[in-house]
């Protein structure tokens, strides 16, 4: 499973990548994955399963998904609570719906 984050400088994802990798471990799942600024969106999301954006860059979901769209890889913003308490595990099952629902 490749889980792609996207925040502004792909710095203050990095502990939230961390817990999501604790949590993808606890479960026994092979996650790859790693935080990237957005300006990056487009160099990294060829082959991934799914892209999240940081709340603070959510105000550009639509143009980010029309990229996402392009490849065939969900999208979506993560919430402002769950990235606040760096709840990685919330992070991950949403990063697994988004894919689960991957046409």
């Amino acid at each position: 499973m490749k889980i792609r984050l996207f925040c502004n400088a792909g710095m203050s994802t990095s502990l939230l990548v961390e817990k999501m990798k604790e949590a993808a471990k606890e479960e026994g799942l092979d996650a790859d994955i790693v935080a990237y600024p957005l300006n990056e969106l487009d160099r990294h999301i060829e082959g991934i399963d799914v892209a999240l954006l940081g709340p603070q860059v959510g105000y550009q979901k639509k143009k980010s998904k029309q990229i996402a769209d392009k490849h065939n890889v969900p999208l979506d913003v993560i919430s402002m609570t769950d990235y606040g308490r760096i709840n990685g595990k919330a992070v991950l099952e949403q990063a697994k719906k988004l894919i689960s629902s991957k046409p």
